[in-house]
């Protein structure tokens, strides 16, 4: 079973209304509630806050947070996005009742109803002003605790706002973009260490920085899409390369436009420029593999070839 709460908040009664909050939690949901083949992933309940009608106070939210955590679910993942704010007593997630921010709801509530919680997994992914709070409970400077299985990702550092970027909050737009394929690995797999590698990587040191707590033992998939390259052509590695440092001569008869190309070289050949495309395998002493088949060097694996090698040598794929 595996679990999402996903909350926006636009509407506030007290203090400056958002905008892109809603839009937020609507993408995530739609990514996070099937796989890249259309089949279910989470079951998602998503609330948001667009207008008086339908505004969400902190007495609702920590229900809905108690509600969340309280099973053994596989995964239960909570994804915020509205105001944050921080003070001496800590971090708060701010509703649409507060006006003096630490009547919002407590960080350091929200982690301990994430710790004691018997679900597998936990993964808190928090877009708003201050969220790299979260974890930190107030009081004890610069150290986190999270019982086995609690995962946090926060769009900025405690000291830092989240900043909102054409209707939609920056880091979210990474996040879903991460979801979507970007962060994925070479067998489809996304997992909370790859969505962070690839928001970290796309956001520049004078930008807000997100940041990543987390103690397990494994990464969990939250998402799984298709994968570069066909799980039995990659699976074929080890037939190619006996051993992760032997060297695959070519020659001419590998290249379907050379003067003398042999079906079985060119179908072979062919792979290996799937691999080359994926950083699987690179040409030896030259820039692309037309040239090093038209010279008559060859190709071994690069250190994510190695590593994938490993993998399927060891069945692991």
């Amino acid at each position: 079973m595996r679990k999402a709460l996903i909350v926006g908040i636009d509407f506030y009664e007290n203090i400056n209304r958002l905008h892109g909050c809603v839009n937020d939690a609507y993408a995530v949901k739609n990514v996070l509630e099937r796989h890249g083949d259309g089949s279910p992933n989470f079951g998602v309940n998503t609330i948001v806050a667009s207008d008086q009608r339908s505004k969400v106070e902190r007495r609702i939210l920590k229900d809905l947070v108690t509600e969340l955590f309280k099973d053994d679910a596989d995964i239960a993942l909570f994804y915020f996005s509205g105001h944050g704010y921080i003070e001496s007593t800590g971090g708060y997630l701010i509703t649409s009742e507060c006006s003096d921010g630490d009547d919002g709801f407590s960080m350091d509530e929200l982690l301990t109803i994430a710790n004691s919680s018997p679900a597998k997994n936990k993964v808190i992914v928090l877009d708003c002003c201050h969220s790299g709070a979260a974890g930190n409970p107030s009081g004890v400077s610069d150290k986190s605790f999270l019982s086995e299985g609690v995962t946090i990702l926060t769009a900025s550092a405690k000291n830092q706002y989240s900043i909102e970027n054409n209707g939609s909050g920056v880091f979210t737009s990474l996040f879903v973009d991460a979801l979507n394929g970007s962060a994925a690995n070479l067998v489809g797999d996304i997992t909370p260490g790859s969505v962070y590698a690839h928001i970290d990587q796309s956001l520049g040191p004078w930008e807000q920085r997100p940041i990543f707590k987390t103690n397990v033992k494994r990464f969990i998939s939250l998402r799984e899409v298709q994968p570069p390259i066909d799980l039995e052509d990659l699976r074929k590695i080890i037939v190619l390369f006996p051993a992760a440092e032997h060297v695959f001569s070519l020659d001419p008869s590998y290249e379907p436009t050379s003067d003398s190309p042999e079906p079985d070289n060119t179908e072979i050949f062919s792979l290996l420029q799937k691999y080359n495309r994926i950083n699987l395998v690179k040409p030896i002493d030259e820039d692309h593999m037309y040239f090093a088949a038209m010279n008559s060097t060859g190709c071994r694996l690069t250190v994510l070839g190695a590593h994938y090698w490993n993998l399927v040598n060891k069945n692991r794929i």
